[in-house]
């Protein structure tokens, strides 16, 4: 052991710590893909608490996952990952399982976009925050940040819904994110509100075609 003097002395530690990754999820590829040789936008879907588990199935539930089902040309590749029971979304595993789909598969990588609901809503505002150059757009539902943080993704599109009468998340979370973003310069980000609505926003986002059709125009713009 090296000798060092005694008493309180500052110090630094460094080390290189190799993380264990195990997810699993649903991959979607658009009738074509093999055929086409081109690369496609990507939609990185995350559930919410009720679809946690080992079952697959929970996860097509809702949102994106659901649509491709009976949408075999949904015109993007969806990745639906599912989170472990009692766990919530790791920022650090979705991102390695996002470099991984890029290393196997034909995405662009300068159209990636991220929606979720409720516990899903949270992580995309969260990954969004955590890695503000590296997506399209955001598409939180029921969700909430960090507001104080909000001006790192001020260049990014974002497109957030809530429920008027949401019990569980309430509005202000959404509300909270929007109004910082604004407040920072913000020129491409937009609630919608459902005034009727409770927790269960996500139905009536996801039934809107103009999302879809609103992910397809976006390109990455990285914060200058």
């Amino acid at each position: 052991m090296k000798k060092i003097p005694e008493g309180q002395s500052a110090r630094q530690f460094r080390k290189k710590i190799t993380l264990a990754v195990n997810i699993r999820y649903l991959l979607f590829l658009p009738e074509g893909y093999y055929d086409s040789g081109e690369k496609y936008p990507l939609i990185l879907f995350l559930h919410g608490a009720g679809e946690r588990g080992h079952n697959l199935r929970l996860v097509k539930k809702y949102g994106p996952p659901k649509i491709v089902q009976a949408q075999k040309d949904f015109p993007f590749m969806v990745v639906s990952p599912q989170c472990h029971n009692d766990e919530s979304w790791s920022i650090e595993v979705l991102d390695a399982l996002l470099n991984q789909i890029l290393e196997e598969y034909r995405a662009d990588e300068d159209r990636i976009c991220i929606t979720g609901l409720s516990m899903g809503g949270f992580a995309t505002w969260e990954l969004a925050l955590m890695y503000p150059n590296r997506f399209a757009a955001i598409a939180p539902i029921c969700g909430g940040g960090n507001p104080r943080k909000a001006c790192r993704i001020k260049h990014l599109p974002i497109w957030a819904f809530h429920g008027a009468k949401d019990q569980v998340v309430p509005l202000k979370k959404s509300e909270q994110m929007v109004n910082a973003l604004k407040a920072c310069g913000a020129k491409k980000v937009k609630l919608t509100v459902y005034p009727e609505a409770g927790h269960d926003s996500w139905t009536a986002a996801y039934n809107n075609p103009q999302l879809f059709k609103w992910f397809l125009k976006q390109h990455r713009k990285k914060q200058s």
